[in-house]
């Protein structure tokens, strides 16, 4: 191959490149081909009654149909909805009136639901979820405008027409409004969920035993409608409005839509099948038009009720995850601000048990070795390496990562180990720490890691405080003690260090409020987070100089706790 050759892809990339763009580009052509047999196959289904070659049945499954499609694909569909119209006049109708009619009557529909349709997207603000009472209202509000334009203009222009006076409008006007209506109401909504949303429910409900008792209810309806008489049992059409509605309160708009759907089709079915008249068809649908606006508005409530919560609960999981990952940040804070003091406490142990093992080996090299003194210090030795495995089994288990995890927790054992964690930075800022806890206390059930950052925080808090004072002989009391009325455990850092002011113990649990020079001032606001998930609460106890006392109670009643 020359150097000037130009590349060429391999035959089977070529091939299978052009088979995906010719795929594309017959799905352009095929998919409004599909649309217009689609339009044309219900208007053949549900058309029932003419007059004068104008189709006056009320109800148009076709425009809901197509409606739907220049809702979510744009109003270029209105060319594939005039096409439809042509071929239904001729095809479906087999209509008698003249080509510039015909044409007219396609122009006037297809410009008067695009307009709609290119208005409701483009300035109702339309989600095509259709969760929200709002996405119902600019849906059906749109259909309403449009139909009442179309069922302006569309007799207007067949009053050209001689055999059609304006009497033959008057009859017309409501079947021709409230067909269309009532197809957009009841096919769009449906249409909209199952093409336009990912995690629609429909094809899940049609699974689901309690949608096929539903079903059994709108067939009992309709049983007692028919059994009674078309013209009577419009009087009972309300008992439709049970199935419908318990739809929408169970499943939402989902559940609206695919009852509402099932109802139309089983009422048409019932009216084509005792051959009603246009007068009771358009008597029925007239219902089912305010049938059709209470389900939808039940279930966009109920859709949009639980997407709020669903929401909530979200953001309810974030906060939380927010809340860990700052105590979490928090925890790595206070053992970085103890990371010397804690190096000191690993390496003291770690260089005595080092001078043992050598003094043990000097021993056992001797000519007359003493293996009683030999084994003394190895005992020694494992018990310097044992106090800093302790030191660092502390610090990982204080720095562990992941959700809170609550079990039974022992009081004084978990108050020690975290003691345990701050005794050094203590001891070289000269301040004793005193535990105070009796070993009878209850146990409470809590996360222990949380807890002990709370103690951490409060010790260190203080033993800060006394330190920045540059005062002798600082001390910290940490006890803890039973609360009955309601049952708790109570537990108290008290320290004899200069106390806080007025103005700053009124503001001490705000966020971003400290006293440190370079503290982040969250240390407290995450202690009152933890006690709080716990069911407890934080408070200043005293703020006095000498005396001031921090104290966190938690419940020992689980409930209480939860």
């Amino acid at each position: 191959m020359s150097e000037n050759a130009e590349p060429k892809l391999s035959a089977p990339f070529g091939a299978s490149t052009k088979w995906r763009m010719d795929i594309r580009q017959w799905r352009v052509l095929l998919m409004p081909a599909v649309a217009v047999a689609a339009f044309v196959l219900l208007e053949w289904l549900s058309f029932m009654h003419e007059h004068k070659g104008v189709p006056v049945t009320p109800w148009n499954p076709g425009l809901g149909f197509l409606f739907a499609l220049m809702l979510v694909r744009g109003p270029g569909y209105a060319g594939v909805l005039f096409c439809g119209v042509i071929l239904a006049e001729l095809v479906v109708l087999q209509t008698r009136l003249s080509w510039p009619l015909i044409l007219g009557i396609a122009l006037i529909i297809s410009a008067v639901y695009g307009g709609t349709a290119y208005l409701a997207r483009r300035y109702g603000r339309l989600e095509l979820g259709m969760n929200r009472l709002s996405h119902i209202i600019v849906v059906l509000g749109a259909g309403a405008a449009g139909a009442m334009l179309a069922t302006v203009m569309l007799p207007l222009l067949l009053v050209l027409d001689v055999d059609f006076g304006w009497q033959d409008v008057r009859f017309a006007f409501l079947p021709l409004f409230l067909g269309d209506v009532i197809g957009i109401a009841v096919i769009s909504p449906l249409l909209l969920r199952l093409i336009g949303v990912r995690d629609t429910t429909v094809p899940g409900l049609l699974r689901r035993p309690e949608v096929l008792l539903h079903a059994l209810l709108v067939m009992a309806g309709m049983a007692i409608i028919a059994g009674i008489g078309l013209e009577a049992g419009i009087r009972h059409f309300y008992l439709l409005f049970v199935p419908v509605i318990l739809s929408g309160v169970r499943f939402g708009i989902d559940g609206a839509c695919l009852s509402l759907a099932f109802t139309q089709f089983a009422l048409v079915g019932l009216l084509r099948a005792h051959g009603s008249d246009t007068a009771v068809f358009t008597e029925f649908q007239t219902l089912m038009f305010v049938l059709s606006g209470t389900g939808l508005t039940v279930g966009a409530v109920v859709s949009e009720r639980q997407n709020a919560n669903a929401r909530a609960r979200a953001a309810e999981a974030r906060l939380r995850d927010m809340e860990a990952k700052a105590a979490q940040a928090d925890r790595f804070h206070l053992v970085s601000g103890m990371a010397s003091a804690l190096a000191h406490e690993i390496n003291q142990p770690m260089t005595a048990a080092r001078a043992l093992a050598r003094s043990a080996q000097h021993i056992l090299d001797a000519g007359d070795p003493d293996l009683k003194r030999a084994r003394v210090n190895l005992a020694k030795v494992m018990a310097q390496i044992d106090h800093a495995s302790s030191v660092l089994r502390r610090m990982r288990d204080f720095l562990r990562r992941g959700q809170p995890h609550r079990s039974k927790v022992e009081v004084r054992p978990m108050i020690a180990d975290a003691l345990l964690l701050v005794e050094a930075e203590a001891r070289a800022k000269h301040i004793s720490l005193r535990l105070r806890v009796p070993e009878n206390l209850p146990e409470i059930r809590a996360d222990r890691v949380q807890l002990q950052q709370v103690v951490l925080n409060l010790v260190r808090n203080a033993i800060d405080s006394i330190s920045e004072a540059e005062q002798r002989k600082g001390q910290v009391d940490i006890s803890a003690f039973y609360q009955a009325e309601p049952e708790r455990i109570e537990i108290s850092v008290a320290d004899n260090g200069p106390g806080l002011g007025p103005d700053f113990a009124e503001r001490v649990f705000e966020p971003l409020m400290t006293s440190k020079h370079g503290g982040l001032g969250l240390g407290l606001p995450i202690c009152v987070s933890i006690v709080e998930s716990h069911g407890g609460k934080v408070w200043l106890h005293s703020g006095r100089s000498g005396a001031t006392e921090f104290r966190f109670s938690i419940p020992l009643n689980t409930s209480a706790a939860n």
